[in-house]
């Protein structure tokens, strides 16, 4: 993975920052990797399912067009920081924009203030329990990771000849191994249950592979690697 580093889609953006087709292919996969974390920090943001879609079309053709990309910082190394970055102004002015609308129309606005003023009315306190449109992000951007990691794991093995191999040791990758008998899964491979703890320990190991190198897709320098790793892991312990 070291070896092609220079390759990644996100260095490739950030080094051309847009200007050429093979950027604009890079940050066109790289957006489609992120439009359902950006979908889920809009929808807890305060927007239905449809307007966190519609809205979130608009975000990324607004990054697609070239030019907004030329915000993006390579030394700051990680595009999921500068997507979040850009996703929370993009945000902001939507919002300021909504309320512009509403309070056009030659409409008549008035504030009715509740009569015993020490009530503090108007005042709205955050839900500790409702998760931060941040957080969300952050959980969904590490649901996807997974999630693309595992189908490149899963097409790998397909490719090889080891369909039936991914099928039944799949379990072992996701919280539903806990509750799948090893003796069950070596039965179906035909191996010994020493061979089949052997075989659960490699699998996992590739998929662990498959992950860093899925998140190396998005970071600039192979350090940033290991730290984006333990953000994810944050992230879905929350």
């Amino acid at each position: 993975m070291t070896s092609s580093f220079h390759d990644t889609r996100w260095t490739l953006v950030s080094r051309s920052r847009g200007s050429d087709t093979q950027a604009q292919a890079a940050l066109s996969e790289l957006c489609e990797a992120y439009y359902a974390p950006v979908v889920v920090f809009l929808r807890r943001d305060g927007r239905d399912e449809d307007a966190a879609r519609e809205l979130a079309h608009d975000f990324f053709a607004r990054l697609l067009q070239g030019d907004a990309i030329n915000g993006a910082d390579p030394l700051r190394g990680r595009f999921r920081s500068y997507l979040l970055s850009a996703l929370k102004r993009f945000a902001a002015d939507q919002r300021d924009h909504d309320h512009a609308a509403k309070r056009g129309g030659g409409q008549i606005h008035a504030v009715i203030e509740n009569e015993d003023s020490s009530t503090g009315a108007g005042l709205q306190i955050a839900d500790a329990s409702v998760e931060a449109p941040d957080a969300t992000f952050d959980r969904q951007w590490a649901l996807t990771v997974l999630a693309r990691a595992l189908a490149t794991l899963e097409a790998e093995l397909r490719d090889s000849g080891k369909g039936h191999h991914f099928d039944t040791l799949k379990p072992w990758l996701t919280a539903d191994g806990d509750a799948t008998p090893q003796s069950e899964a070596a039965g179906k491979l035909g191996l010994s249950e020493d061979a089949i703890k052997v075989a659960i320990h490699r699998l996992r190991k590739r998929f662990r592979d498959a992950v860093k190198a899925e998140i190396a897709q998005t970071v600039s320098d192979s350090g940033n690697v290991r730290e984006e790793l333990d953000a994810l892991m944050a992230a879905l312990r929350k």
